[in-house]
């Protein structure tokens, strides 16, 4: 029996892995849907503090409190970041990581600073930061603003709006605060998922490799093991069926490794 700790991306709560974790327990595991500090019914509790570390703090309280002796963390988007650092300070506790349509960050990493200097994307988050409500409150970004939500294909038009309706105010602190890793979780087995809808497969990043391109090297890991999934960079919403099989073959040590 797996416990499995999951993590969405920004914006979003432990509410949008509902249909996942009905999957995985019908497989026999038992899901534990985080919903970080500032974010999903939690959104109360943020304040101008409230940052990386918050969310760091946030995981390591969870798996604390899980019985079982160790979890498989998974992280989508943002939520990679508060896995990885939660990763970093309990190695012992964590049988495996993976990450969900987005890579595995670094020490010293930001989401702010992670694309480079004049790329669309990171325009567009340096803008949204400088232009956060109250200083520290950015709030969720309409539905076609794909910059910031990646992909959304396949996501029905109820969940959609499900999705809309929930998102909350991302605390500035959470895209702005480095990453600070100890290296303790080096040794901990690894797993991907490329959704291929939003631009990304594992045959990309091996031809990206082969041409020298930086970005890449961001994405690959030495031992970590990849899978795609053809649906957008939702696929908790969008294919929870197939996402909860890769999660659960992942965990068990299976998957494709980079050539």
């Amino acid at each position: 029996m797996t416990d499995f700790v999951l993590v969405s991306g920004g914006h979003t709560g432990g509410w949008i892995w509902r249909e996942v974790a009905e999957r995985l327990r019908a497989a026999g595991a038992v899901p534990h849907a985080a919903t970080l500090t500032g974010l999903g019914d939690r959104r109360h509790l943020a304040g101008p503090a409230t940052d990386l570390d918050t969310h760091i703090e946030d995981l390591v309280q969870l798996i604390d409190h899980i019985d079982a002796p160790q979890v498989v963390l998974v992280g989508h988007c943002y939520g990679m970041f508060p896995v990885t650092g939660a990763a970093d300070r309990r190695a012992d506790r964590i049988a495996h990581v993976i990450a969900v349509d987005t890579g595995h960050p670094r020490d010293g990493a930001s989401v702010a600073g992670l694309l480079p200097e004049g790329h669309p994307a990171a325009v567009r988050v340096h803008e949204r930061i400088a232009t956060a409500a109250d200083g520290w409150r950015i709030p969720p970004p309409p539905p076609e603003d794909h910059v910031i939500w990646g992909s959304t294909a396949g996501i029905s038009e109820p969940d959609l709006t499900r999705m809309m309706r929930l998102a909350a105010p991302q605390p500035a602190g959470t895209l702005t605060r480095p990453l600070r890793l100890t290296g303790a979780a080096a040794h901990v087995p690894s797993s991907a998922v490329f959704c291929t809808e939003n631009g990304l497969s594992t045959d990309a990043v091996e031809q990206l490799l082969a041409a020298g391109d930086p970005t890449a090297r961001a994405l690959a890991a030495p031992d970590t093991r990849y899978f795609d999934l053809p649906t957008g960079h939702w696929p908790m919403l969008s294919a929870p069926a197939e996402l909860a099989g890769v999660l659960l073959e992942a965990a068990a040590g299976g998957g494709r490794k980079l050539v």
